[in-house]
């Protein structure tokens, strides 16, 4: 079986940020799926290249989170045009895989599909656009109106969906009940951040004083005012706990001049690092802190690094509701924090340095939890049997073996 797997953000290991796609596409390629890859990259030309068995086709569509929103959606179309050019010159596959964030690249699944007949599955990371909507990045209603309008098309007219959360997976549902919608959520790499679990008997907190470690991008959506909400706290409950806060986004030059303007001297800001680098990180931490804006649409959001640090068995610490506040406080991996009762979370966080091994208990929850529920294999065998049908049906494709043929045919029809 050919799939084409079109992600506008794939990232490597090496690179850093969410690597879903990366780790998806791989495992369908060791079960013996032909997968390629279609994404963009930032550089002047387009590129290809080789991820082990996967090919990767790298079109010059630059992307930056501090880009205005007007240049966003030009570089949101921008790939689209990209790729169904570069789609028509390629033998045609037997699916394509499909990824958002944007909503716009499940328009290359419905041209596929009118055009030649070949089926997409759409995976939705975030509702778009209630997600931007619901944080005002989108205001004006007739344009609000038409990507509602796009976005009951798109899933409407692919194969399958697969949803990252509950949440998504319900509200997708509700709009196009007749669709199967499958639950795949973010993953647990657990051999990567498989570590000997960390020794807290004999901890010194004077020594080595008690690190909250935040992991991520940066932005307004993620809510970290609150982060140094607690930092600030902390300091006048006359605490020596360290922040850390590793990542990168526009927000990052706001929330280092409202830290130095608190003078909150137990905050330090890291460079964004790749996945071996927040493995360092995490692993010389004590908390993962797990950060969004309180708003019910990102309620239903499903943080890889909520799942890296079920991984690495470390507690966390979530600062907004829905289900994964609930696997939280269900699973005694953490603590939520509450915006009006934040003396009774420092409370909690204190009792650690009198019973430092509540680190090391609520850690191996967190661990049992991600090898139980969210394990990278448990995943990509949900993914496999998703395309099953597709599979076996690939040997019988009318592509197959007729690539040349039917490209001259839908060439002279464009």
């Amino acid at each position: 079986m050919k799939l084409c797997y079109i992600h506008q953000y794939y990232l490597t290991p090496d690179q850093g940020g969410a690597i879903r796609s990366y780790h998806l596409a791989q495992g369908l390629a060791a079960s013996g799926v032909e997968v390629t890859v279609i994404t963009a990259h930032n550089q002047p030309g387009y590129e290809k290249r080789w991820d082990g068995k996967v090919r990767v086709h790298l079109l010059p569509v630059p992307y930056d989170n501090n880009f205005s929103g007007i240049r966003r959606l030009r570089a949101f179309y921008a790939f689209v045009r990209a790729a169904k050019k570069l789609i028509g010159s390629l033998p045609l596959p037997d699916l394509f895989y499909i990824t958002s964030t944007p909503l716009s690249t499940g328009l290359i699944g419905t041209w596929a599909r009118r055009k030649w007949g070949i089926p997409f599955i759409f995976e939705v990371r975030d509702l778009w656009p209630k997600a931007p909507i619901e944080i005002k990045q989108i205001r004006n209603s007739l344009v609000q109106k038409v990507l509602y309008e796009m976005e009951a098309s798109i899933y409407r007219k692919a194969w399958k969906i697969v949803a990252l959360s509950p949440g998504i997976r319900d509200s997708i549902q509700g709009l196009v009940p007749e669709k199967t919608v499958t639950l795949i959520p973010n993953f647990s790499d657990l051999d990567f951040f498989g570590i000997q679990p960390k020794q807290h008997s004999n901890r010194r907190f004077d020594r080595q004083p008690l690190t909250v470690l935040y992991t991520g991008a940066i932005g307004e959506v993620n809510g970290l005012l609150r982060y140094l909400d607690l930092a600030e706290a902390a300091k006048k409950r006359g605490k020596n706990w360290v922040f850390q806060l590793m990542g990168k986004g526009k927000w990052c030059s706001v929330l280092k001049e409202e830290a130095e303007r608190r003078k909150l001297n137990r905050v330090v800001f890291i460079s964004f690092g790749n996945k071996v680098e927040v493995r360092e990180r995490m692993s010389a931490a004590d908390i993962a802190y797990i950060s969004f804006l309180r708003l019910p649409v990102l309620e239903d959001s499903s943080p890889n690094k909520f799942f890296d640090a079920l991984a690495m068995g470390m507690p966390v610490l979530v600062n907004f509701g829905g289900w994964i506040k609930d696997l939280v406080i269900h699973h005694e991996i953490g603590w939520y924090q509450e915006e009006e009762q934040i003396e009774s979370l420092l409370q909690a966080l204190e009792m650690l340095e009198q019973r430092p091994d509540l680190l090391g208990i609520m850690g191996k929850n967190a661990r049992i939890l991600a090898e139980k529920a969210f394990s990278k294999d448990k995943a990509i065998a949900t993914l496999l049997e998703t395309i099953e049908f597709q599979i076996k049906r690939g040997a019988e494709s009318p592509y197959r073996g007729l690539y040349p043929d039917r490209l001259k045919i839908s060439r002279a029809s464009s």
